[in-house]
């Protein structure tokens, strides 16, 4: 049924073949860099837990608890429970790669307890980019097969809401390293010299958001093409 996706040569040329590429060489670099500074412990000693608390605490946010959660690098803020979940390989770890995640988490609930604007665009567009992953080429094949535009113009719509979501997504991170690296150091956690490896991990994730984003917007590109609303249908 889906066949015009899956076997199409030009969704395989230009979305799916980047992508992989994209995302292949992303997750490879944040796997290497997080490996490096894994065996790099910082002076002071702090964990991850630790060092996330300290910044919670200075930023003067003490309604939010940090758990422990599985799996790797599966960390992350929910600001609907207020609470910073930190993976095994971060929670109790003293190195300079979990301290740069945890403050990372940090970042966020400080962004939260502040108001960031593009973390609650961010969280006000979870439910839509999520229906919008999940049925806008099911709308978008019917709008084909029907030769109906209005229809395959309503799953581009709704697939577009994903790549928003992606883009906004670009700030509240990059926002949030920014906070971790510059509060890492003024909260007396790590040196500035020790910072170079926090940074390096930082930014080795940031790139697996850009890949995310630059993927979705070849999709939704391919979406706008193969709809008939830009160039031609066939």
């Amino acid at each position: 049924m889906l066949s015009f996706i899956y076997f199409d040569m030009t969704y395989i040329v230009m979305v799916m073949i980047p992508g992989l590429i994209l995302s292949g060489l992303a997750s490879m670099l944040v796997k290497s860099t997080f490996a490096r500074y894994s065996n790099l412990g910082t002076r002071r000693g702090f964990t991850g837990a630790q060092a996330a608390k300290t910044l919670l605490d200075d930023a003067g946010i003490h309604d939010v608890q940090i758990v422990p959660t599985n799996g790797f690098l599966s960390d992350h803020y929910n600001p609907a429970t207020k609470t910073l979940a930190l993976s095994e390989d971060v929670y109790s770890s003293r190195s300079i790669a979990a301290i740069g995640v945890a403050c990372h988490e940090a970042g966020h609930a400080i962004q939260h307890a502040n108001s960031y604007a593009a973390l609650w665009a961010r969280t006000a567009l979870v439910p839509v980019a999520g229906i919008g992953s999940n049925f806008s080429y099911i709308v978008l094949f019917l709008g084909v097969m029907m030769g109906s535009k209005s229809l395959a113009l309503a799953g581009v719509l709704l697939f577009g809401a994903v790549v928003l979501f992606q883009l906004v997504t670009l700030p509240v991170e990059f926002d949030a390293s920014a906070r971790a690296k510059r509060l890492a150091v003024s909260s007396g956690i790590v040196d500035m010299d020790e910072r170079v490896g926090m940074d390096k991990v930082l930014n080795a994730a940031a790139l697996t958001y850009v890949a995310a984003a630059i993927t979705s917007l070849l999709t939704l590109l391919y979406y706008i093409m193969r709809s008939g609303l830009l160039g031609d249908r066939r």
